[in-house]
């Protein structure tokens, strides 16, 4: 493995998802594709859904020098298979998008001006991870998403023998 390539996400509305991450977030829109159904089982032994649902569109957005993300508008399979709400971060299934900023405070009054409101006030990081401010945020449509950012490290990467990447120090 040499990295992670991009994150799928399933969307409400893929026009406001994408405000979201090209406005917001400064993400640029890579490429669409059309709409995938079968009339098999396909859907369901490849993606693992119920074999009626219909991927409306997808749409794919490179973000800055990290993670590229996949939006998908699914239509869901059947009565038998609804579409479920986001899960929280404490759910099984839960999850967030980290994204790294190099100046925290301004990317937080970024995402004021742009009517997002971030949760909470930049929280430093203590421990291992001294040295990183964090702060997280919702999207549009409820997922949640963070800030990081580690300008000068983190205090564990004194002694460890791999160091996260950040803009400040060249790759190694």
């Amino acid at each position: 493995m040499r990295g992670s390539d991009h994150i799928g996400i399933t969307v409400p509305d893929l026009d406001q998802a994408e405000r979201f991450l090209v406005d917001v977030l400064g993400a640029q829109h890579v490429y669409t594709l059309g709409e995938k159904r079968a009339d098999d089982d396909w859907m369901q032994v490849h993606i693992g859904v119920d074999p009626r649902t219909v991927i409306r569109e997808i749409r794919f957005y490179r973000l800055g020098s990290g993670t590229n993300i996949e939006t998908f508008r699914y239509e869901a399979g059947g009565a038998d298979e609804p579409q479920r709400p986001q899960p929280r971060n404490s759910d099984i299934g839960g999850h967030h998008i980290a994204l790294y900023v190099d100046d925290l405070d301004a990317a937080a009054a970024h995402l004021r001006e742009h009517g997002i409101q971030p949760m909470g006030e930049p929280t430093a990081s203590k421990g291992p991870a001294e040295g990183q401010r964090w702060l997280y945020f919702r999207s549009p449509w409820g997922m949640q998403f963070e800030l990081v950012s580690y300008p000068g490290g983190k205090a564990y990467e004194k002694d460890a023998p791999v160091k996260l990447w950040h803009p400040a120090r060249p790759a190694e």
